[in-house]
């Protein structure tokens, strides 16, 4: 009797702790809400769209003219040229020069246009990624979710089993009290409650371990309150089978399932990519216009100069009256004095202004030889698309046979669903049977407990396969493009 207690003591705490830890339930719309917004991998996809969707955007501005303004500004030493003059000079001196460019290509035998569209449908084959992320996530969510349920269902039915258990014992022991009955039936139902009880923490541990791994996989801390919505495995929405034939389901995949839609623009986009590599071996025409100006200002500054006579220079002139007159070279130095920093910046504006130069022109760019990139680039992307011809051709087949292995495996766990279904029922009327018999003294205990068991073996099997038939059927809608829902 002090080990029946001790059971049912230990059995009673999970039941107290939680009804004194009431956490809120999580649907499975909720968790897979939740891991879209956290699983890493649909956040990684989301980081690629991005990314494609900024080689998108550039893809677009290439069509507009390109500006640049760029302008220098310095101290120059030792002999250089003027670059107002462009005449050699040794003077020190600031300078400044502004340059404005802009070019835009006229034509290029499509090759911006057939980029853009490239990097468009490259960037609509990422969002797919991301839609692939998502249901794999949510598919993984909700194995997960069922295998909990189906642990919590296997629990109960352990419970059940220990109560059951718990009932024989209570009147086995009237009868041993009385004397109809040995004390040796009493110790085999004993054993039998232990039994119950071991395979009742066997399901405790089964259903924490699966609420753990749901928890891991929606990123949350292990030691965070967590339970979720149990919903009746029979009222489960279920679509019938014959609304899920493979080959129609595999037509409707090919269009609906994000891998297929993914492969469809990425073959579009390598399509438009071998003919932007084509467009490289073509001239191209670009038109561009000039803008430039500079200053000049030498740190010396000369103001005047002062005469210091004549000297003759070896010629001369005859006058009227015939006399000889001498040709004199006037002797001056110049007056000059040293800028200070500010006063090197007089005259900024005019200079500019007066240097100011416009320039436009056309421009033909031809591509005779350039160690064979755009030939090998234009056979590269042909290859690229071949290659991702096949990847859609392998993802296709691959799904063909996913869908119809999904479809056999939905049939063969309706079949276990049924045959369980009929395991179930007879395994109860023989238990029913075994207990009328052992209440009347007409069945040895052994053989009672053994027909016990045989009916919880078979109900927990019949809860493995209520949940393996639920998610086969599941898995079908999903290629159905109908989502995941319970």
């Amino acid at each position: 009797m002090k080990s029946r207690f001790f059971l049912l003591t230990v059995f009673s705490i999970p039941f107290l702790l939680s009804a004194q830890n009431k956490v809120e339930k999580w649907d499975l719309r909720k968790c897979v809400d939740y891991a879209m917004q956290h699983n890493i991998s649909v956040k990684l996809a989301d980081i690629q769209a991005r990314i494609a969707a900024l080689q998108f955007l550039q893809a677009k501005m290439n069509k507009l003219p390109s500006a640049n303004l760029s302008t220098g500004l310095g101290l120059q030493f030792g002999t250089s040229i003027d670059r107002t003059t462009n005449v050699y000079s040794d003077e020190q001196a600031l300078y400044q020069n502004f340059q404005f460019s802009s070019s835009m290509q006229l034509y290029n035998f499509g090759r911006i246009r057939n980029n853009i569209l490239s990097q468009q449908y490259n960037a609509q084959a990422s969002l797919q990624d991301i839609a692939k992320a998502s249901n794999d996530a949510a598919l993984s969510v909700t194995t997960y979710y069922l295998q909990v349920l189906s642990a919590d269902e296997q629990l109960n039915i352990s419970n059940l089993q220990i109560q059951q258990t718990q009932e024989q014992i209570d009147i086995t022991s009237k009868k041993v009290k009385v004397g109809s009955l040995p004390e040796l039936n009493l110790a085999e139902i004993e054993a039998q409650l232990a039994t119950d009880s071991s395979n009742y923490i066997a399901a405790k541990t089964n259903y924490d371990q699966a609420l753990l791994m749901l928890k891991g996989l929606l990123n949350l801390d292990a030691a965070l309150p967590f339970d979720i919505v149990v919903p009746d495995v029979d009222k489960i929405p279920v679509v019938p089978i014959t609304d899920l034939q493979p080959e129609p389901l595999y037509q409707l995949a090919l269009i609906t399932q994000p891998t297929q839609k993914g492969n469809e623009y990425r073959i579009k986009s390598a399509e438009k990519n071998v003919l932007v590599s084509k467009a490289a071996m073509y001239p191209i025409l670009s038109f561009g216009i000039n803008l430039s100006s500079n200053f000049y200002n030498s740190f010396q500054n000369y103001t005047g100069y002062t005469l210091n006579g004549y000297s003759p220079t070896g010629a001369y002139v005859v006058d009227n009256g015939g006399n000889h007159l001498n040709v004199l070279s006037p002797n001056y130095s110049l007056i000059q004095s040293r800028r200070s920093f500010s006063q090197l910046w007089d005259g900024w504006g005019e200079q500019l202004k007066h240097n100011f130069g416009q320039g436009l022109g056309f421009n033909i760019s031809l591509p005779i030889f350039n160690n064979g990139q755009a030939k090998i680039g234009y056979e590269q992307s042909k290859l690229n698309l071949k290659s991702y011809v096949l990847q859609q051709e392998q993802a296709n087949t691959k799904l063909k046979q996913d869908i119809y292995t999904a479809y056999t495996n939905a049939i063969n766990a309706h079949q276990k669903l049924v045959s369980g279904i009929k395991a179930v029922e007879t395994a109860q009327k023989t238990y029913d049977y075994s207990m009328k018999r052992y209440q009347n003294g007409l069945l040895a205990t052994i053989d009672l407990l053994t027909n016990q068991n045989n009916l919880l073996r078979s109900k927990m099997q019949q809860v493995v396969n209520q949940f393996d038939y639920v998610f086969k059927m599941k898995l079908l809608e999903f290629y159905k493009g109908q989502g995941l829902k319970l």
